[in-house]
């Protein structure tokens, strides 16, 4: 195969580092997500963890310090990324709806625009938990088989397996293990080299107690776990000789699933790691402010689609070669999620963080009944808070109402626990914030603020009320924190 070469420039950083990279003309793309992943890897800072594999790929390839996903629920944000398109754009924002719509007319998922050039897709992988299948979006979508549209939805040719023969293809894979799950804790428990919940560091606005290091210790054990996976992914491409051919994109599809993470509009729901890593490009770390978006633009330029215009994400790298610009600021979205109704818009630039809650009457802690499972350190941090032994960090996550606007300072205030929008020493930023707010909103459609007071949203799930009638004890535990291995069979005994 005849290949080219690119020189990728990085901008934006202390020192321009250089990276050098022989492409194939039509390069094999490796998309993995991790399930509600934060930027809790080694190569990141996050202490307590090894991640050795993802930690090789970050030394060799281009590590991302500033990815943001446009949604920090995983449905919102991988229909998003499949189409390109902000989930707002195409009434795909609130979580698991409107699965079977059709996506709005002339909008395609993007392996539509692949199989059309030459490439076999592939979804998931056969030696990962599930086998890594999830799609999950909110429109109308079948795994495997043609797509029109309007009579077929399939969006991959394929799955599990890849072969020589399919080159040149896509293959896109879930790691779903660091979703929170019933297994976490057998995970934890046969794991090796278990972390130790005296190694984690806690961010300042969860309470520093043993339970809540035992939970976030555990969530680790679940990220190794993923790079252990991920690393049987890179050894079967290269036994099968097709990894020297292949570029590699690594993500989360949102943030971690704890306090002010997945759910939420702050830096640990939307921030999520990136590295995209291939044969011959050399180690450099990116500070630009980049989207989840600009991966599906980047997958289509390097498979030679024409990129649609809808698509708002822009290509990683010039036609030159050279590594394209970040994004002035990108726009997140918070929208409803199970029975709970929210709706808040975020602007991220590379220093400042700008949230307009447009429901401030509600506050964050709203007792969901998948979260009550789910969040161990939620029921520690309620109970600490009736005994008076939370601090102001910590109480934040608690109160009955949000701010109408909120504005952070990231390079001073990297945990976002100091809200500037009422300091007059920022009025400008606050209302520099504001004008790229509604410079989005005036030139991109908004779903989500159109149909803010008109949704329906899915019940929930009743499990909470019906373990605290049937099964109090067992309800006991949850509230005092302990790490739910039974909620799915609580839900199927439920329906009995």
């Amino acid at each position: 195969m005849k290949r080219s070469t690119i020189l990728f420039t990085l901008t934006g950083l202390a020192a321009v580092s250089t990276v050098q990279a022989k492409l194939p003309v039509k390069p094999n793309i490796l998309w993995v997500m991790s399930e509600d992943q934060g930027q809790d890897l080694t190569c990141y800072g996050m202490q307590g963890v090894k991640t050795p594999v993802l930690d090789k790929m970050a030394s060799e390839g281009i590590l991302y310090m500033n990815a943001y996903c446009t949604n920090p629920i995983s449905s919102p944000s991988r229909s998003a990324m499949l189409t390109g398109a902000h989930q707002t754009m195409i009434d795909a924002h609130n979580h698991r709806s409107n699965r079977d719509k059709p996506l709005p007319k002339g909008v395609y998922p993007f392996t539509y625009y692949l199989r059309q050039n030459g490439y076999t897709c592939i979804l998931g992988n056969h030696q990962v938990m599930d086998h890594g299948r999830k799609i999950d979006c909110n429109y109308k979508t079948e795994p495997t088989g043609p797509y029109d549209g309007v009579k077929h939805f399939g969006i991959f040719d394929k799955v599990d397996y890849v072969t020589a023969a399919d080159q040149p293809f896509f293959n896109q894979i879930q790691l779903k293990v660091t979703h929170r799950g019933d297994w976490w804790e057998g995970i934890s428990n046969q794991s090796t080299h278990k972390v130790d919940p005296k190694d984690v560091v806690l961010p300042p606005f969860m309470a520093d107690v043993p339970k809540i290091r035992k939970e976030w210790a555990c969530y680790l054990d679940q990220v190794e776990y993923m790079d252990s996976d991920m690393g049987k992914i890179l050894k079967e491409l290269k036994e099968k000789k097709l990894l020297d051919n292949t570029i590699i994109f690594f993500i989360g599809d949102n943030g971690r699933c704890d306090i002010r993470g997945k759910g939420y509009i702050y830096e640990p729901g939307l921030r999520v790691p990136m590295i995209i890593w291939g044969k011959g490009i050399q180690k450099a770390v990116n500070k630009e402010v980049t989207s989840t978006t600009d991966i599906t633009a980047t997958i289509l330029k390097l498979a030679g689609c024409k990129i649609p215009d809808y698509v708002i994400g822009k290509p990683l790298f010039k036609e030159d070669g050279t590594c394209a610009p970040g994004h002035d600021y990108v726009y997140g979205a918070r929208d409803t999620w199970d029975e709970i109704v929210e709706c808040s818009r975020s602007i991220e630039t590379k220093r400042y963080y700008y949230i307009r809650n447009y429901m401030p009457e509600v506050g964050w802690d709203r007792h969901q009944d998948y979260l009550e499972f789910y969040r161990p350190a939620v029921h520690v941090m309620r109970q600490l808070k009736k005994e008076g032994k939370l601090n102001t960090a910590q109480l934040a996550f608690f109160k009955d109402h949000k701010p109408f606007e909120e504005l952070y300072d990231n390079s001073a205030d990297p945990f976002q626990l100091h809200n500037l929008a009422e300091d007059v020493t920022y009025a400008d930023v606050l209302s520099d914030m504001r004008s790229k707010l509604k410079d989005w909103q005036d030139n991109h459609k908004d779903c989500g603020i159109e149909d803010m007071h008109n949704r329906h949203p899915e019940k929930g799930n009743g499990v909470p009320a019906w373990l605290k009638n049937h099964h109090p004890e067992e309800w006991k535990k949850v509230t005092e924190g302990e790490i739910n291995t039974h909620f799915h069979q609580w839900r199927e005994d439920m329906k009995k």
